[in-house]
């Protein structure tokens, strides 16, 4: 059984405009728009995707995305419902199953669940989002996000995982006053690994976090034909 921290999340509402997801926030009496993370960190990576989808064609790298879509919505569903303790467990496709037995011994190291599938946002940061799990991994307290993919990836092909994760870690900092120790990402794979990535280096993270939010700022800007100071 896993044990479960209370703590006091807001329920956000969100949308999409132009293909960017935003979260409504509250803000004194009203709400304001607040960019999703998962649109400034795909922002950021566009190109790498174009190139993808050039390379391979159009009608492949739809049917590519949206299995990989499918699975890991699939394998975040069980994931979720495991770690809320329920007997039951949602019926889902094989290669779901599969991916979720894979990475079963890898989340039972997880424990004092804080959030799943909660609501964040930081108005300093100008961002919000939806992080999979904030708990304790091996004791420390961790924002942690799942990913599926059909087999390990390198570490330096997951910069943005990382970025996006430390985005939950400082909204979820600015909303409670808890500071996580560690980032980690467990990638439950079709080859039958699971491999867990850790990263204690906030700072490095933080950093890159900041120049993902300038670059999207930047680029919306420069869409839109707004000057900016040089």
């Amino acid at each position: 059984m896993f044990n479960h921290v209370e703590i006091d999340l807001p329920k956000l509402s969100r949308e999409t405009i132009d293909g960017v997801r935003y979260y409504s926030v509250p803000d004194n009496d009203e709400l304001i728009r607040l960019v999703s993370i998962t649109s400034v960190t795909s922002h950021f990576n566009k190109q790498i995707f174009l190139n993808w989808r050039k390379k391979v064609g159009d009608e492949k790298a739809d049917r590519v995305t949206k299995a990989a879509t499918t699975r890991g919505t699939n394998m975040h569903t069980l994931t979720e419902h495991y770690l809320k303790n329920d007997q039951k467990l949602p019926d889902v496709p094989p290669i779901s199953k599969f991916l979720f037995n894979v990475a079963k011994e890898k989340l039972s190291k997880i424990d004092n669940i804080h959030a799943l599938e909660g609501s964040l946002y930081s108005r300093h940061l100008g961002i919000a989002g939806t992080v999979d799990c904030i708990a304790e991994y091996d004791g420390e307290l961790s924002i942690i996000d799942f990913k599926t993919s059909a087999k390990p990836k390198p570490r330096e092909w997951i910069e943005n995982y990382f970025v996006q994760a430390m985005a939950y870690g400082c909204m979820f900092y600015e909303l409670t006053g808890i500071s996580v120790k560690k980032l980690v990402i467990i990638m439950s794979c079709e080859n039958g690994e699971c491999v867990v990535y850790e990263e204690y280096d906030k700072t490095k993270f933080i950093k890159l976090l900041d120049k993902y939010i300038k670059k999207f700022i930047h680029d919306k800007l420069e869409l839109y034909g707004v000057k900016q100071r040089t």
